[in-house]
C-alpha cells in the first residue's frame, strides 16, 4: 500500500489538478516511479479522525534545491499561478518558520 503524502495547505490545488510540483523539507527518499496517496492531512487528526485520500500520484523526478531558487514557472506548477516567487517563499517561511535559503526537496509528480 502506498505511503501517504499530506497536501493540507494545497488540497484545493490537488483537487483541481493545478499542482504537479511540491517542495518538502524532507522526503529525501522520494524517487522517480514512487507512488503515494495524496491526502488532506495525515497527522494530528484527533481521536477517531480518518485520513481523507484525494488521489494517487507518481513521482516523476526529485532533487534538492534551496527554497529561494524557485522559479515563476514552478510557483505556477505549485498551484499559485498569480503569485510571485517572493510571495510563495514568504508563505512557506512564515508557515514553517524557516530561512528562505533552506534546502528543500523539489518533487515533480503526475496524477494516476
Amino acid at each position: 500500500m502506498p505511503r501517504n503524502m499530506s497536501f493540507f495547505m494545497t488540497q484545493d490545488q490537488i483537487k483541481d489538478r493545478s499542482k504537479d510540483v511540491t517542495r518538502r523539507f524532507g522526503w529525501w527518499f522520494a524517487k522517480s516511479g514512487d507512488v503515494y496517496n495524496a491526502v488532506e492531512k495525515s497527522q494530528g487528526l484527533g481521536k477517531g479522525g480518518k485520513i481523507k485520500r484525494l488521489c494517487q500520484i507518481e513521482v516523476v523526478s526529485a532533487w534538492p534545491e534551496p527554497l529561494n531558487a524557485i522559479t515563476p514557472d514552478d510557483v505556477r506548477r505549485e498551484g499559485f499561478p498569480n503569485w510571485t516567487p517572493e510571495q510563495f517563499i514568504e508563505m512557506l517561511v512564515k508557515h514553517y518558520k524557516i530561512d528562505a535559503s533552506k534546502e528543500c526537496n523539489r518533487i515533480e509528480f503526475r496524477y494516476l
